[in-house]
């Protein structure tokens, strides 16, 4: 129990040094988001979006090289209104009842000169939990990119299976930047060494989501 309190507050305190850079070095506003949660997969993400949409995900607190993809205007416009109705998390937002486990949730608000960010397990507030639900929507998103970027260098024969989960993650209406995956669909369709039917379902994929307005 000692070991695990002290990696969630290892992992908590290299999140806020990622995290702090002071207002004056931030572009535009952002909203940052860290969920430690030792045993799970993964045990630590952040994510990064800023006004414009740009996105960062980390799965590592010491990773300097996120992966960034671009949420569309109106699902950043979301978010950031989200963030307005939550006073840019100024206020507590942990619920206080015994619950299990579910992760230590930070959000964080920077610009406009200011920083504000809480901490919570589990929160009753609609509006925080519909916006952690769009941060799980784009973690959803990138560890289906991961798997398609690993199956498609290291395991030809799992290409299908990695483009099926994506293929059900935006049925469900919960896949996030779809055009960061382009590339990698163009590569399998344009291949001959992976199997017709991943080509032909990657070739589909891809006309899906330039056809997206």
């Amino acid at each position: 129990m000692k070991a695990l309190t002290l990696l969630v507050a290892g992992l908590s305190i290299a999140a806020a040094a990622i995290a702090a850079d002071p207002p004056a070095r931030v572009a535009q506003p952002r909203i940052v988001f860290t969920k430690v949660f030792p045993g799970s997969t993964p045990a630590f993400m952040q994510i990064t979006v800023d006004k414009s949409g740009a996105v960062e995900y980390r799965e590592d607190p010491k990773d300097d090289d996120p992966l960034k993809c671009e949420l569309s205007p109106a699902d950043a416009q979301t978010m950031f209104g989200l963030a307005d109705k939550l006073d840019h998390f100024s206020h507590p937002l942990e619920s206080g009842l015994k619950v299990a486990n579910m992760g230590m949730k930070t959000l964080r608000f920077e610009g406009d000169g200011a920083v504000h960010e809480t901490k919570f397990n589990y929160s009753e507030d609609l509006d925080a939990k519909a916006l952690t639900d769009w941060f799980e929507r784009i973690a959803e998103s990138e560890r289906a990119y991961i798997g398609l970027e690993t199956a498609v260098r290291f395991d030809k024969l799992g290409v299908q299976d990695a483009i099926l989960r994506i293929e059900i993650i935006r049925d469900q209406k919960r896949l996030l930047g779809d055009k960061q995956f382009l590339p990698l669909l163009d590569r399998v369709a344009n291949n001959e060494s992976y199997m017709n039917m991943a080509r032909s379902r990657a070739a589909a994929l891809a006309d899906s989501i330039r056809a997206e307005k």
